[in-house]
């Protein structure tokens, strides 16, 4: 059995207890006095991000209900019939259509959806060849045909890399900007912590880009998160998230992160 399912390995050899399902019951139940109490507790700043955190809730809760009570949708049509005869092909267009409005769990999915691929930096400066690739200009043969690049940018390669022959390699990685580690920050939580990178998911400027690691603002990248202790539903310790980095990491000399929660 893997090592992270110690619960359902605990819960297979000895059960759970009798109690199990009214004290998690009842847990739900004091969140909302948790709540209240942490509103009249928090002081400055941290009293300000609560109190807009919960108004950001409760505003998506009231628009929740107000979808749940939608039934009828009416398109809109004229309030009183024209003086003036229409085409047949405009006669339907006169009169008000009635319409069943979306069932609320189609629209649950939509919006679920659409958070899946939101990220905090949805737009992005676009970074030209030339000013991500420098021309290798050493060596006897190298320097007449001019077929080898530099990547000027920082970039990430994996803990087993190891670099083609040199009459093969096309793209050089300097050593100086590989990075192994980058400050991710918790929207929810509000920490900010050093993480090892496990690899680059998606490069927003090009495919090769994401292929060679290059590490620009807006690249999703995968961290390793097993130092924080998050759970998934069923009790996995979870391994990998992915991150948005949110800087230039050419400029800071680090690559700053904010977490896809």
């Amino acid at each position: 059995m893997p090592q992270n399912e110690y619960i359902e390995r605990w819960q297979k050899l000895h059960g759970k207890r009798l109690d199990h399902d009214e004290r998690k019951r009842k847990r739900l139940a004091r969140e909302g006095h948790k709540q209240s109490q942490n509103a009249q507790k928090f002081h400055g700043l941290r009293a300000k991000l609560y109190a807009k955190k919960r108004h950001a809730e409760k505003i998506q809760m009231r628009k929740t209900i107000k979808k749940h009570e939608q039934k009828n949708i009416k398109s809109d049509g004229p309030s009183e019939p024209s003086a003036n005869p229409l085409p047949p092909y405009l006669l339907d267009r006169s009169l008000p259509n009635n319409a069943k409005a979306l069932s609320t769990a189609i629209k649950q999915k939509r919006a679920e959806k659409a958070a899946k691929f939101s990220v905090p930096l949805p737009k992005v400066r676009g970074i030209s060849e030339e000013e991500m690739f420098k021309v290798v200009k050493t060596g006897k043969k190298t320097a007449k045909k001019g077929w080898k690049r530099v990547i000027t940018k920082p970039t990430f390669v994996g803990s087993d890399f190891t670099r083609r022959p040199v009459k093969y390699e096309r793209f050089i990685r300097p050593m100086g900007l590989r990075y192994k580690k980058a400050n991710v920050t918790h929207p929810e939580l509000a920490v900010t912590v050093q993480l090892p990178l496990l690899s680059v998911k998606k490069n927003p400027q090009s495919p090769m880009y994401t292929q060679l690691g290059v590490l620009t603002k807006g690249t999703i990248i995968e961290v390793n998160v097993s130092e924080l202790g998050m759970v998934t539903v069923s009790g996995k310790v979870v391994w990998g998230r992915w991150a948005q980095i949110t800087n230039n990491p050419e400029n800071d000399g680090c690559v700053n992160a904010v977490l896809l929660v």
